[in-house]
């Protein structure tokens, strides 16, 4: 019976504690799929890195147990069957009803596994529960650690400190010995920091600034050698030493003044990336005294920084101005958060963050200032997002020209859709879009004639003009006619060309499947499974439209014709045997 071997007790003994607790988090956080019942087999779908199938059954008494991912391959019970094990626990199984000793049917009710295991505890002798939990500390190296730092708690001075750093050296020399996976590396720390948050207390805080402080030393120092880190594993646990940190600063402030000086240290040092140490972040900690230090030991140094040349990045000199920016903000002083902006003005975004400062600031009128300087100063690579908070400037003050002018500027520049979209707001808000459009679109034309046109060393000749720009205005616009009218006159991008097919469908079924064969043969001669694969969708589509106007007999006769074409494509025509013709 499934019941009498699918059980807490054999779950934890199978996989282990590490294993088990991996397992529980996985079926916590709703990654079993359906568990259903397969004659005297569960099986179940997890998701973890991939999909993978799990499978459980009663073996002679036993868990039988099998799933597909590698850790289950080298015969462990690994975490997705523990996540498949305990939703069978709590119900979650297609199960039909079971029959009571009367017969009567008896209706199974989804149980909370954590209820489950808190009941069975609370039946267990103390005695019991201890050596059960010494048992499983034995072959836990995080809850030998855990409990050894918490039992540690009791003692004081030297002994305990000295035992926290062994704990935190020993969490972070995985990776630094070896590459370690970042979920290993964030479990092996996290076990150390649930420790360590037990000291947040004021006759402990200052001890907790010291342990922290080592141990984001040591964990940024670990991060090099860590392998992926795609969910931020690691990241998320070397950010919760630096939120401990900034608690203890908190509880238990050092000096204002030597608390500025070691946080100004540890933020000087470029090996640690993840944690911050500016003022901003311990402004509760270092108040007016330890602010103003803070000040003078960031000022000292930036009066001496030269701006770089432009296109080169200095990282003292970039830490030290985010630290002004960050002080001048804490003051509330714009004055000064423009100043120091204004040190380093080597594009037209300088002017435009300016800008943008002065108009979160309330002061509308300076803001138009420093955006008409950066127009000014850099003329021919003026950003498009200056130009837009200048446009917008304008509109608000009845500057109507200068707005149309500075919009067409874009689209000179950049003929297509997304400065086209831009130039149809800015004249129909303005009432002049038909005549506007009618020259937007003669300025395409004329830039895809220049275009086709140009030749060069590695493009001799002259090539066929490319209408993609022209069709997605038209796919913008639902003018599929015009599309249409485009593609007969030169090239245009796959894609787009499939979005037309699908737009003239409906009124031109036609010109859709033209328009869909036209695509097929070079899909299939790029040679590859996706290739087939988007082919083979498009000919299906070509067969709806077909078999809609009652000529499936043409239908076959063009996939005939494809598999005697490219009847050596053995994948091709394996995907194209799928396809029905009748």
């Amino acid at each position: 019976m499934l019941d009498t071997v699918i059980t807490v007790d054999n779950l934890m003994d199978l996989a282990g504690s590490k294993v088990f607790w991996r397992g529980e988090s996985y079926f916590s956080g709703n990654a079993v799929g359906r568990v259903r019942v397969m004659g005297d087999r569960i099986k179940a779908r997890v998701q973890g890195t991939e999909v993978y199938q799990v499978e459980l059954w009663d073996d002679g008494g036993q868990l039988g147990y099998d799933c597909t991912c590698p850790h289950a391959a080298d015969g462990y019970f690994c975490k997705h069957c523990v996540a498949v094990g305990l939703a069978w626990i709590g119900g979650a199984a297609d199960r039909p009803d079971v029959d009571d000793e009367d017969g009567t049917a008896v209706s199974r009710t989804p149980t909370d596994p954590w209820k489950l295991i808190q009941s069975y505890l609370e039946t267990q002798p103390q005695e019991t529960l201890v050596s059960r939990l010494m048992e499983i500390a034995r072959r836990d190296d995080r809850l030998y650690q855990s409990l050894l730092l918490k039992a540690e708690r009791g003692r004081s001075g030297s002994d305990q400190a000295k035992r926290f750093r062994r704990a935190i050296d020993e969490a972070t020399r995985g990776a630094e010995d070896d590459w370690q996976s970042a979920e290993e590396f964030a479990e092996d720390l996290g076990a150390v920091i649930d420790a360590l948050e037990e000291l947040l207390e004021p006759q402990s805080a200052t001890l907790l600034i010291d342990l922290t402080e080592h141990a984001i030393e040591r964990a940024e120092k670990a991060m090099q050698h860590i392998e992926d880190d795609e969910e931020g594993a690691g990241v998320e646990v070397v950010e919760r030493l630096g939120e401990l940190h900034q608690k203890a600063c908190r509880l238990a402030p050092p000096d204002p003044v030597e608390l500025a000086e070691r946080l100004f240290r540890l933020e000087g040092r470029q090996d640690l990336q993840f944690v911050s140490f500016s003022p901003d972040t311990y402004s509760e900690a270092l108040g007016e005294r330890g602010l103003k230090r803070y000040r003078e030991l960031v000022e000292a140094q930036w009066r001496d920084l030269s701006p770089p040349d432009a296109g080169r990045y200095d990282p003292q000199y970039a830490r030290l101005k985010r630290l002004m920016e960050c002080l001048a903000r804490l003051d509330g002083n714009v004055e000064e958060l423009v100043a120091i902006r204004a040190r380093d003005l080597d594009s037209s975004y300088s002017y435009l963050d300016i800008a943008e400062i002065w108009t979160q600031a309330g002061e509308p009128e300076r803001a138009l200032e420093w955006a008409e300087r950066g127009l000014a100063a850099f003329p021919e690579n003026t950003s498009n997002r200056l130009r837009d908070f200048l446009v917008a400037a304008y509109l608000e003050r009845g500057r109507r020209d200068e707005a149309l002018a500075l919009t067409w500027v874009q689209f000179d520049e950049q003929p297509e859709l997304s400065c086209y979209q831009k130039l149809k707001a800015v004249a129909e808000r303005l009432g002049i879009w038909p005549e506007q459009r009618e020259r937007a679109l003669k300025r395409l034309e004329e830039y895809i004639q220049t275009e086709a046109a140009k030749t060069s060393r590695w493009r001799p000749r002259t090539s066929e003009p490319d209408y993609s720009s022209r069709v997605e205005i038209a796919l913008w616009e639902e003018d599929p006619e015009a599309g249409l009218e485009a593609v007969g006159r030169g090239t245009c991008d796959s894609r787009l060309l499939i979005r037309l097919a699908g737009q003239l469908e409906a009124g031109q079924p036609d010109e859709a499947m033209k328009l869909y064969r036209r695509i097929i043969q070079p899909t299939i001669e790029q040679t590859n499974s996706r290739a087939y694969e988007e082919a083979v969708k498009l000919i299906r589509r070509v067969g709806e439209l077909m078999k809609q106007q009652e000529r499936l007999p043409e239908f076959r006769e063009y996939v005939e014709g494809l598999r005697a074409r490219y009847r050596a494509k053995r994948n091709f025509i394996k995907l194209l045997d799928t396809v029905r013709t009748a």
